[in-house]
């Protein structure tokens, strides 16, 4: 018994590292052509209003993926080959935009390639909260995030040394095609299913019945299948959390609208790169440690004060007059997703019993989505009428009301 458990250890440890590798690697290949589409869909005579649509449609396309993979994930035992085909198809299309010659182009790219990401991101999560125990949740998201913005660290840092040596924007994203192959490569090899077709927790009556059903049988604290129940269901507090991160949601336009406010400000195309360099230094550093910290005491008040940077920081991109306040501003931005998104993954779980662990992360996901769809193309019609400051002071004010909702929030109960 003691080798079995031993085993399981190691194999949910190699889980872990797995995921956040392929994290890794894909995020460098993504962050290569990130931080440099604006300028380049600029050359195709694009401007911000063009931009809210590509980013808000990506986003939106990629919540209905996620919430049809939260589905899936809660109804099929082999989640590996869903995950792998996700990371496959995002990191073949990427490379196509070398050859775009028209904003729309841009726009079907990404279409695909936020579809991939939603289709594998739901269910990839659920796996990584079969692997560790609830005390250990919000840590076990923080190293994946944490490895997620090493890569997009590294992102920027070959795309800036690409730029460089003179070579262009188109040549970035041909050579997001080598990290997004090991991506590939480490997701084929690495990650390890973590639930078998019955699990040790079910009974062979319940695994007779089938994934449709076993919701409707309960078990005695003997493991014997005895009383019929209802279906699990959704906690209120889930629905709580799920309005309070939507309404913020709605005031977090894409982060290209920083790239472009820094422009407007006076940091030249040629550094947006560098802009994300900064930003994710700081995620990198600080994701674990606020996973961890999630771990010891109450998700809602980390989060929180996430919403709280996030605050700070918008108000102070509208208030910028100066190149200095976008860098500072920039580098302490990382905190806010460092403090949010492994947390709010964490939160989620807690809400939820495992039986919709994917469909609870599903619709918080698709909702989030849908929002950042609205905030993006708002952000860019109130940026060409009212100018550059008035979104930004925007999402601060609904940032701070979603901080406080947040704080005031029902325990989860487990």
């Amino acid at each position: 018994m003691g080798d079995l458990h031993a085993e399981n250890e190691q194999g949910t440890r190699r889980n872990l590292y797995a995921f956040g590798l392929t994290s890794f690697f894909n995020d460098t290949a993504s962050e290569m052509a990130y931080w440099v589409l604006p300028a380049f869909l600029a050359s195709l005579g694009a401007g911000p209003a063009k931009l809210g649509v590509i980013e808000g449609i990506a986003e939106s396309v990629a919540s209905l993926a996620k919430l049809f993979s939260g589905y899936l994930a809660d109804r099929w035992t082999r989640r590996k080959p869903l995950v792998v085909a996700g990371y496959i198809v995002a990191n073949a299309v990427k490379p196509l935009l070398a050859v775009v010659t028209w904003w729309g182009q841009v726009l079907a790219i990404r279409f695909v390639d936020r579809f991939a990401k939603g289709a594998r991101g739901t269910a990839r999560d659920v796996m990584v909260a079969e692997s560790v125990s609830r005390e250990r949740m919000g840590s076990a998201y923080g190293l994946i995030q944490a490895m997620d913005s090493a890569g997009a660290i590294a992102g920027p840092l070959l795309a800036l040394w690409i730029l460089e040596r003179g070579h262009g924007v188109r040549a970035v994203f041909w050579m997001a095609a080598i990290p997004g192959t090991l991506c590939v490569v480490v997701a084929l090899l690495g990650i390890r299913e973590t639930k078998n077709a019955v699990s040790s927790t079910e009974t062979p009556l319940r695994a007779e019945l089938g994934d449709e059903h076993r919701n409707l049988v309960s078990t005695s604290r003997f493991g014997d299948a005895s009383i019929p129940s209802a279906p699990a269901r959704l906690s209120r507090t889930f629905y709580y959390i799920l309005f309070t991160v939507g309404l913020f949601s709605l005031g977090n336009s894409s982060d290209m609208f920083l790239v472009l406010r820094a422009e407007n400000v006076g940091i030249p195309v040629s550094l947006a790169p560098l802009l994300g360099l900064v930003f994710n230094l700081t995620y990198t550093l600080s994701a674990w440690p606020a996973g961890r910290i999630s771990d010891r005491m109450s998700r809602r008040t980390v989060a929180a004060l996430g919403y709280v940077v996030f605050a700070v920081v918008y108000f102070s991109f509208a208030k910028a007059r100066s190149s200095t306040v976008i860098w500072a501003a920039m580098s302490f931005y990382g905190l806010f997703y460092a403090l949010t998104t492994p947390v709010l993954k964490a939160l989620v779980v807690d809400t939820v019993t495992t039986e919709v662990r994917g469909r609870a992360l599903g619709i918080y996901f698709s909702v989030t989505s849908v929002a950042a769809l609205l905030a993006s193309v708002i952000a860019g019609e109130v940026w060409k009428v009212f100018g550059a400051q008035v979104p930004f002071y925007v999402s601060s004010g609904m940032a701070l009301a979603s901080a406080m909702l947040l704080l005031l929030a029902p325990k989860a109960t487990r």
